[in-house]
């Protein structure tokens, strides 16, 4: 006998043994127990959930002779025949191939047939969503009034595809995807059917890789057992026959981003390739990975939240994730997840990741507002350590130069109208002095707008991010201290954040543009 895949020998057949989906299960055996069946059933959700599994269950319980509790009883004659397809009371039609009016006509003229066997006849519609509007329109009046013994079960990955008109008439269930848990559960039942010994961690990788489809993760424990037929399944056999990646080789893979080492991340991703992994999804599982990084960095207590990985790795996650700002995390997962619709049909992958890579090392290369975030703070490390980087344009390396310190000038009067007015003509080029010292504060201040209030200046910005880098602990001081230098007097500064939403920039006072206006006054 030719062997059968795992997705096809452990079908359910009866409802309990359908996995994940209890209200619509329940919702079903109520029905046919109360005898509320209705004439057109609507299932949609995302591949290998149980829509045509529940389908062809619903289609043999309410032809079932001697039904027990909703269940279909696999004994009698109906239930034998429908289960191995011989029963022309339930006809399944594949829409994506057959899809045009005349296929529908001939379903519609069947329909006047009453059912040669049984009580209804059941006709199973896969991939609805491919019929055409044409199609469409010549099933809908025999979906809105069908005879009595037929049932029409529809059933598609894409329901926004479906017109109104046949939603309307049509009980819709929405089949949720299936969590890792249940997945992992019903892996380990059938490990323990089929004799096979199996790693917890394999499996629980294996039901993560499916993506909540119950049919993907056997297809591909199907794909494992084969590759290692009559050894022991584990978590490394698993990575190696599906192309994954270890968590560790993600770690390092961070490491050398962080610290800009693009020679690294290339032949850390050469060893990755050479070692047979999918380049693809290395890509997915990079994401997944930033992903839980994310996850625990904006969360208080790490135990509140589902992160599918081990307590050694979780430790390791949670190091990595102090050392890395939010928003830095995000540019990687923006970048990767753009990479990830590129490569799909990529001839080239290895390229593609290369250049990803190489912009996660190099902000400076790309002119978003993350990747600005970025650079920032990699100045600002390099100021906390006493440096600032000049960069030669003739050179090819980056030069990392003293900067001598402001001497800060004490017991200075407080400034005067007249004193702040020169503040303002000459803003440009204290602006000038300021980024030498600190450039990523100098260019804060190119984009904010110089006013004033009482005796003292107002930084007004449009980012709060802006205003906060403002405000951090020696910036404020450096202001104070580069004006006083011009003055020789000491000035009150204040910040403020302008919500465009609400308020008008041009309602601001931009001081620097009023004192270069001359004011005449008329007797």
């Amino acid at each position: 006998m030719s062997y059968t895949a795992l997705y096809r020998k452990f079908r359910p057949d009866n409802f309990d043994d359908v996995k994940g989906q209890e209200p619509i299960v329940t919702t079903l055996k109520n029905q046919i127990m109360a005898e509320r069946v209705g004439h057109a059933y609507l299932f949609c959700g995302t591949r290998g959930t149980g829509k045509t599994t529940v389908a062809k269950l619903l289609a043999k319980a309410v032809n079932c002779e001697h039904p027990v509790d909703g269940n279909p009883c696999n004994e009698c004659t109906m239930c034998k025949r429908i289960a191995t397809q011989t029963s022309m009371n339930v006809i399944e039609i594949d829409a994506a191939s057959n899809n045009g009016v005349d296929n529908v006509r001939e379903i519609v003229e069947e329909v006047r047939y009453s059912p040669t066997e049984g009580r209804y006849k059941v006709y199973i519609i896969d991939e609805v969503h491919m019929l055409s509007t044409g199609a469409f329109n010549a099933l809908l009046k025999t979906i809105e009034e069908p005879p009595s013994y037929v049932i029409f079960i529809l059933a598609t990955t894409e329901v926004h595809k479906i017109p109104v008109t046949i939603l309307s008439r049509c009980q819709r269930y929405d089949f949720k995807r299936i969590t890792i848990d249940i997945i992992t559960d019903r892996l380990k039942e059938l490990m323990e059917i089929e004799h096979i010994e199996a790693e917890e961690k394999a499996l629980r990788y294996i039901a993560r890789a499916g993506d909540g489809s119950m049919r993907d993760a056997l297809s591909l424990l199907d794909q494992c057992i084969s590759f290692y037929l009559g050894k022991k399944l584990t978590y490394d056999n698993v990575l190696e026959v599906l192309g994954a990646v270890d968590t560790q080789v993600f770690s390092k893979l961070l490491q050398d981003i962080r610290e800009q080492n693009a020679i690294g991340c290339m032949k850390l991703l050469e060893d990755i390739e050479m070692n047979g992994r999918e380049l693809g999804q290395f890509v997915i599982e990079f994401i997944w990975y930033l992903r839980n990084l994310l996850l625990i960095k904006s969360s208080e207590d790490v135990s509140d939240i589902i992160i599918e990985v081990s307590s050694e790795n979780m430790a390791i996650l949670q190091k990595e994730a102090m050392q890395i700002e939010e928003q830095t995390i995000i540019r990687y997962i923006r970048i990767f997840s753009e990479l990830s619709n590129q490569i799909r049909y990529a001839s080239r992958k290895r390229i593609l990741i290369e250049i990803a890579l190489i912009k996660l090392c190099r902000p400076e290369m790309e002119q978003s507002y993350d990747s600005l975030i970025d650079r920032i703070k990699i100045l600002e490390e390099k100021l906390e350590k006493g440096v600032v980087v000049s960069t030669d344009s003739k050179a090819t390396d980056t030069k990392v130069i003293p900067e001598p310190e402001l001497q800060k000038p004490s017991n200075l009067p407080d400034a005067l109208p007249e004193d702040i007015k020169e503040v303002a003509r000459n803003w440009k080029g204290l602006i000038t002095q300021i980024s030498k010292k600190a450039p990523a504060l100098g260019m804060v201040l190119k984009g904010a707008t110089l006013s004033t209030e009482g005796q003292g200046l107002v930084i007004v910005t449009t980012e709060e991010l802006d205003k906060e880098l403002i405000e951090r602990e020696g910036h404020i001081q450096l202001i104070k201290d580069t004006i006083a230098s011009l003055i020789q007097k000491q000035v009150q500064i204040q910040t403020r954040y302008l919500n465009k939403e609400k308020e008008r920039m041009d309602h601001v006072l931009d001081l620097t543009k009023i004192i270069k206006v001359p004011i005449e006054y008329q007797d």
